[in-house]
């Protein structure tokens, strides 16, 4: 099976706790992301705003250690079930996803 990159040669990436099922954040790898995770079992992205490859955690310390890595029916999107080490979020969040649409829309007129 060959997976569908976008033209900028990249596939988007859903990680999930694997434990708890939480969706932990969304991120975009290349193929060379891929391999690497694979190599090593610990979740390597794409960073778009950097144009670089990041091991998710390594200078934060929150790792994230694949169990499984699925592929959806498209094969364009890709899911890692995870281990985390600490909080997913830059922000100190476990989740990307702490807050509602309604939260972010009121956060924007204060």
């Amino acid at each position: 099976m060959d997976l569908r990159f976008d033209h900028n040669g990249l596939i988007t990436v859903v990680v999930q706790d694997a434990e708890t099922g939480l969706v932990l954040m969304v991120a975009w790898a290349n193929e060379i992301a891929i391999q690497q995770t694979l190599d090593t079992g610990f979740a390597t992205f794409w960073s778009r705003s950097r144009k670089e490859l990041w091991r998710k955690g390594s200078t934060s310390g929150n790792t994230m250690q694949i169990t499984q890595i699925h592929v959806d029916c498209d094969a364009d999107t890709l899911l890692y079930r995870v281990r985390p080490a600490g909080p997913a979020c830059h922000t100190g969040n476990t989740t990307c996803f702490y807050r509602t649409l309604e939260e972010a829309l009121a956060e924007e007129t204060l």
